[in-house]
């Protein structure tokens, strides 16, 4: 996204479960934790992504909250950045899109990013005028290795690759915009 001038967003494919479209990993005192966003499932038997609701029975975004804190409240950048990730985790969404486009905007603004985005309104198996990233909104199949940065807990636990980008903007600040147009995927 960094290095592109418009990015066209997904919507009409089907909700998977155990993927980046609702989760996110961050660097925690004890390694490696995941932050899953919950969600209201359908009974459906498929859901497209732009319809999934968010679970709103307990408060969840103070839990991830105070998570973030725990992580990352000693990093360089955190008091930096908090004010401007706040609506992530006080406003309250009912479309799990909603949720991921507002943090696309407000990462977006930390990072200083001006791309245009665009949402799809069919699905095609097959993209050949785009380049077709999908594939990475699943976890389990994205091996990207990134260049090292320092890291908060990196002399507990070592250097953890392709974490949040939150990991990064705490970490690196304004050098994060840098960082990311030297990586490749």
């Amino acid at each position: 996204m960094v290095k592109a001038n418009s990015v066209t967003f997904e919507m009409e494919d089907n909700f998977q479960k155990q993927t980046n479209r609702n989760r996110m990993y961050i660097y925690s005192p004890n390694g490696v934790q995941l932050l899953n966003i919950p969600i209201k499932h359908s009974k459906d038997i498929r859901q497209k992504t732009k319809d999934v609701r968010l679970e709103t029975a307990f408060d969840w975004q103070k839990q991830h909250f105070k998570s973030l804190e725990a992580a990352y409240r000693t990093s360089p950048f955190f008091e930096y950045y908090e004010d401007a990730i706040a609506p992530i985790f006080t406003k309250k969404h009912t479309f799990l899109m909603d949720l991921n486009f507002e943090t696309i905007e407000i990462v977006k603004k930390c990072l200083g990013l001006t791309f245009e985005t665009n949402k799809t309104t069919e699905y095609f198996h097959e993209v050949p005028n785009f380049e077709d990233y999908r594939i990475l909104a699943n976890g389990k199949k994205d091996n990207a290795k990134f260049d090292e940065y320092t890291q908060v807990f990196e002399e507990k636990h070592g250097y953890i690759n392709n974490l949040s980008i939150l990991d990064l903007l705490f970490n690196e600040g304004r050098y994060a915009l840098d960082y990311l147009k030297k990586q490749s995927i």
